[in-house]
């Protein structure tokens, strides 16, 4: 069974009220669901497994790594042998970012419990000190693990394209992204569930107006 990022009426009403550009992208793709991991530790895991691979990709891998190596918590995977772990299509350095982050669990250095517990910005300040774990990859986690509802995040660059296609932005400076950041508030969450959903093209004639270097070839 499938996890899905929970949201419905209200905060669909509230965006469309607060920003009628965005209303009118709400009300052409209807309700998209978002998949979750609802477990931090697992969505640790996932995380690490699916950085700088393609979404199919990391599906793939992480469905692989879910039947071989269940259940996904830190003194099981401690059992694992590394090369096992590179036989489902991860590498090295990603298997050694699992393992350190493993032992600190399973240590009791770190509470996944407690790091789940934490506000929004604490929380990325003190994932960002686990090996591996960027920004990005902690405002992700917020989102697809402890499932916090006003996400948006400056650092995704389908995040960034979705506002440009929909506000016809050829850049997005960080005052302007501040500006949407707060209209979305407190559901910026939802608002990144329907740009995502533009920036991936399912709108036909909806474009990216990003502004182009000299001799750069169109996106195919």
């Amino acid at each position: 069974m499938t996890d899905y990022f929970p949201y419905g009426k209200k905060e669909i009403e509230y965006l469309k009220k607060k920003d009628k550009k965005l209303g009118a992208i709400i009300d052409i793709l209807g309700h998209p669901e978002r998949p979750v991991i609802p477990d931090l530790f697992a969505g640790i895991v996932n995380s690490i497994l699916s950085q700088q691979i393609s979404t199919k990709a990391a599906d793939t891998i992480w469905h692989r790594f879910k039947e071989a190596f269940s259940p996904v918590t830190p003194e099981h995977l401690l059992e694992i042998p590394d090369e096992a772990m590179q036989k489902c299509g991860s590498t090295f350095r990603k298997v050694t970012y699992i393992k350190n982050i493993s032992r600190l669990a399973a240590g009791g250095e770190i509470s996944i419990e407690q790091l789940s517990a934490l506000p929004d910005e604490e929380f990325c300040t003190e994932l960002t000190k686990l090996p591996g774990i960027g920004k990005w990859t902690a405002e992700m986690l917020l989102i697809h693990s402890l499932l916090r509802p006003n996400v948006l995040s400056y650092g995704d660059l389908a995040i960034l394209r979705g506002l440009r296609m929909v506000y016809r932005h050829r850049t997005i400076r960080k005052d302007q992204f501040e500006r949407y950041r707060k209209r979305y508030s407190p559901y910026g969450t939802v608002a990144s569930i329907y740009l995502w959903r533009v920036s991936a093209g399912v709108i036909p004639g909806l474009t990216d107006p990003a502004v182009r270097k000299k001799g750069t070839a169109k996106n195919r």
